[in-house]
């Protein structure tokens, strides 16, 4: 058996008017995150690291921000299409860890809807998905509620 892992992470700037979807959710909150997309900061991540273990370069390679198509774009069609690209090469996911940094709101009540909804994109058992959340205890710019960031990484098999 082949086996790949890889490391994604990604950030974004949070603002005041701007919808905060995180692992295809869409959490209520006074801020939220800016991008070219809808700013998935989670699913971006994830995208990375299964682009990352098979080596094909990084989710702005392959969806870049300079491209009109991608403004707005639901970033689970962006993981739909990513895992369309994996599986076609013949790989399957072993397992899913990630974490998101934020500092508000707390997403412990949202943490099962975002495994759910990964789990549904990339076509596996939810036990497969895992989603941890962490402050960073005021420090940095998550601490100071100017960002979020997430990291991944993805064990393939083949």
């Amino acid at each position: 058996m082949d086996i790949r892992i890889g490391y994604g992470y990604d950030v974004h700037r949070l603002e005041a008017g701007e919808e905060l979807w995180i692992g295809g959710v869409l959490f209520p909150h006074i801020k939220g995150a800016v991008g070219h997309s809808d700013a998935d900061v989670l699913l971006h991540a994830i995208c990375d690291a299964l682009f990352g273990a098979l080596a094909l370069r990084d989710i702005g390679y392959h969806f870049p921000d300079t491209d009109p198509a991608y403004k707005g774009i639901d970033s689970k069609q962006l993981l739909a299409q990513t895992w369309s690209k994996i599986e076609g090469l013949g790989w399957s996911l072993g397992n899913l860890d990630t974490t998101i940094c934020l500092q508000t709101p707390k997403l412990s009540e949202g943490i099962d809807e975002m495994r759910d909804v990964i789990a549904g994109i990339l076509d596996v058992n939810i036990d497969k998905v895992s989603i941890k959340a962490t402050t960073t205890e005021k420090l940095g710019f998550v601490g100071t509620q100017d960002g979020i960031s997430a990291h991944a990484v993805v064990l393939l098999t083949k």
